[in-house]
């Protein structure tokens, strides 16, 4: 006969024991932290977390002592997941979300306070998205510039690789916060992207509401680390092979990336995407890039759009910035323009049929000769996300009579028996300066061709002559800034007059159309 006193003694440390177990693994999604934005209407946000299977989950949301709405959910039995959709909720705040798991008589509470809705941007890439404020130029007055923008929240990603796709992320470099001179200027390409921040403070400039921003990007990195297994097969992407090219420094390995920094975040209600990528695909699987970049929107809007149970709208905004330049002896002349023309998926522009809902920053007049960090790293970060920004304004938000993009040839037409060329552009144009090399023909004779300059004869306001007397046999074809470099800073030939955006580059073909040859370019 055991002693009663020992008995209890016995019994009540496993009561103790289970009481803890059953809430060891209750908790949020490790983004799910205070300060946070939450997307706004009209989608709803998604709230999610893990937890002990078979066990109620109740999330409540409170602003002060009101209680706004209540979800009940349970944890799912394969996945130790739950998750709920709040319903859509205006821009504003701060609200505090509540959530509680129920099993048999054992409670367990979860808060993260200080939330706001209003519009959740991500943004990843590579080094040139990875630079932080402190990088750029008038660094120290971006740094000081927080006070009026504590509204628009950051959180950024932590540097992970994993060969398996992630359910949630393994770490958080930066929790959702609110801007400092010490989290935007940390240290050098670590924490906050200086492109994400700029462009969501000119965001909450002209939407007065507040602004989410997630980094998740890592230098280095080809589009390969960042596309699903999905999207590479569907672009006949050779399997992993060692990867001896200077341009990529960081991991290349096949999904990578995709794995641990982008698909645990597939649940999140996501406004948009911004990219910036390309520069270590100048040397590696280059010809695929009009492939694989369209395949990474397309598999990336699909899988947030499932992860977010639909509210994630199915085709989201995507902008990315087209490559600036580099002095770099390490790439090829026509790796560069290779890639900006791939970015496009070889239209020149976007939107267009293959990428529809994209926007586009040109960056190839803002070179940085003397950048500490490379001129592959040029350090006008703000001009970017102006652009970024201008390209969001009117895609992601619909606003009306917005320059956009910078000027394209609507028709090539060769007047052969001249010795001209005229293009027409679709938008007004402003020269800035004559350029007798920007512009190349392709001239043939005896079945070979050679580009030559076209140099720069008559304008308008809506058109440009070039000369093609440099050429005695048949010009087929066109070509606008295709080289690494193609100006000094912000002074490329050709710009839009009123919006300074500049013309992007273009290669067209010139189609036999008896004694004149004409070729569409743009839209």
């Amino acid at each position: 006969m055991v002693a009663p006193g020992l008995v209890l003694g016995l019994v009540l440390p496993l009561i103790l024991w289970a009481d803890r177990s059953a809430g060891i693994g209750f908790r949020f999604a490790s983004y799910i932290n205070n300060d946070m934005v939450l997307q706004k209407e009209p989608a709803g946000a998604v709230i999610w977390g893990f937890g002990t299977p078979g066990a109620a989950v109740t999330v409540t949301l409170r602003q002060g002592q009101e209680t706004i709405m209540k979800k009940v959910t349970s944890v799912k039995a394969h996945s130790d997941t739950w998750m709920v959709v709040l319903d859509p909720m205006k821009a504003g705040g701060p609200f505090e979300v509540m959530a509680q798991q129920t099993l048999e008589k054992m409670n367990f509470t979860l808060r993260v306070r200080d939330v706001l809705f209003g519009d959740v941007w991500l943004c990843s890439g590579q080094s040139n998205m990875q630079m932080t404020v402190l990088q750029i130029f008038n660094a120290t007055r971006e740094l000081s510039n927080t006070a009026a923008y504590q509204s628009v929240r950051i959180l950024s990603v932590s540097p992970i690789q994993a060969e398996q796709e992630l359910e949630d992320l393994v770490a958080v470099d930066l929790q959702w916060s609110k801007p400092t001179s010490e989290n935007l200027g940390h240290g050098y390409f670590k924490y906050m992207s200086a492109v994400c921040w700029l462009f969501g403070r000119h965001l909450y400039d002209s939407l007065q509401y507040p602004i989410g921003l997630i980094a998740s990007s890592w230098g280095g990195t080809p589009i390969e680390a960042w596309s699903s297994g999905r999207s590479l097969k569907a672009c006949g992407v050779p399997k992993q092979g060692s990867v001896p090219y200077n341009s990529v420094t960081g991991p290349s390995k096949h999904s990578v990336l995709w794995n641990a920094m982008i698909h645990p975040l597939r649940n999140m209600t996501l406004k948009g995407v911004v990219w910036y990528q390309g520069e270590s695909n100048i040397n590696y699987n280059t010809d695929l890039y009009n492939c694989t970049f369209p395949a990474l929107i397309e598999d990336w809007r699909e899988t947030f759009h499932r992860g977010s149970q639909g509210q994630t709208e199915r085709f989201f905004p995507f902008g990315f910035v087209q490559l600036s330049s580099d002095l770099s002896k390490k790439s090829s002349d026509d790796g560069f323009p290779q890639i900006r023309w791939h970015q496009t998926a070889d239209f020149g522009y976007v939107p267009n049929p293959k990428m529809p809902n994209t926007f586009m920053a040109v960056a190839m007049d803002l070179c940085d000769r003397d950048s500490p960090f490379g001129s592959i790293h040029p350090r006008d970060k703000q001009t970017v996300a102006y652009r970024l920004h201008l390209g969001a304004r009117a895609l992601a938000y619909g606003e009306k009579n917005l320059t956009f993009e910078g000027p394209l040839p609507e028709t090539v037409e060769l007047l052969a028996h001249e010795g001209l060329l005229n293009l027409t552009y679709y938008q007004q144009i402003q020269v800035q300066k004559r350029d007798n090399k920007i512009f190349e023909i392709s001239c043939c004779s005896d079945h070979r061709c050679k580009w030559l300059p076209a140099s720069m004869n008559t304008f308008s306001t809506q058109s440009l002559t070039l000369a093609t007397d440099s050429c005695h046999g048949t010009v087929v074809a066109l070509r606008y800034a295709w080289t690494t470099w193609p100006c000094e800073y912000k002074q490329c030939p050709l710009y839009h007059p009123s919006s300074a955006l500049p013309a992007p580059p273009f290669i067209a073909f010139i189609t036999d159309q008896g004694s004149r040859h004409q070729s569409n370019v743009a839209k």
